[in-house]
């Protein structure tokens, strides 16, 4: 009976921590407690090796926080390394006109020249970064607002959608404020860029069955995101 006790007492404790992580808000409303969020200086800042993708003028360098073991504040590494306490000097993934992971500005270099330029001075945590080669166009999925107003942004904050152009000028948010990006998607044929949002409709933090789903597209020729309703 004491076994089993046991193990319906350690049943609940993990239960409990899995309903606590679930009921965490990504967004708080009190803007009362709200702080300006600073990059951690404490961190080492590293860059990844340059990526280029086909068709673009310049090179691409990721640049990020090398971090050991703290793979919830945007640190990409393999659970091994977090394990054996070894860092991973990878802070990004690149696949064909995709780049994946966690990191926090971007460096461009024109080819054939020696500067760089950053991508911003905003504290943002990028996740992925996709090149749109008929536009010229690096589209962004990233978190830029410290939503759940604990001091830093990471990859527990709302992720909205950005652009640029391929040399990192013009950069702009083309989704709505305290609405979680679902996904996108760009169609040639139309030349215009779809994604869907999530919003919050009943301000309780989370997103439940009682929110809202919205649906854009961003039109290059007006340069802005148009709300359409296809349901």
């Amino acid at each position: 009976m004491k076994y089993l006790y046991s193990i319906l007492s350690i049943a609940f404790f993990f239960v409990s921590c899995k309903k606590e992580e679930v009921v965490k808000p990504k967004v708080k409303y009190d803007t009362s407690t709200r702080k300006e969020v600073f990059r951690d200086t404490s961190k080492l800042g590293i860059v990844d090796l340059p990526i280029h993708f086909e068709g673009a003028s310049v090179l691409v360098f990721p640049v990020g926080d090398l971090t050991v073991g703290d793979v919830n504040k945007g640190n990409y590494e393999s659970s091994k390394t977090a394990y054996d306490n070894s860092a991973n000097f990878n802070i990004s993934n690149s696949m064909e006109n995709e780049i994946t992971g966690f990191f926090r500005n971007v460096k461009f270099q024109v080819i054939g020249q020696d500067s760089l330029r950053s991508l911003t001075e905003q504290v943002i945590l990028i996740e992925n970064m996709s090149y749109l080669k008929s536009k010229k166009t690096f589209v962004y999925t990233l978190s830029d607002n410290d939503t759940n107003q604990d001091n830093s942004i990471d990859n527990n904050d709302l992720n909205v959608l950005y652009l640029s152009d391929e040399q990192g000028s013009n950069f702009i948010k083309i989704s709505p404020d305290l609405q979680e990006i679902i996904d996108w998607e760009y169609i040639e044929a139309s030349g215009k860029l779809f994604f869907r949002t999530l919003d919050d409709a009943n301000k309780n933090g989370q997103f439940d069955k009682n929110d809202n789903v919205h649906y854009f597209y961003y039109d290059f020729k007006q340069g802005k995101s148009i709300e359409f309703k296809p349901l």
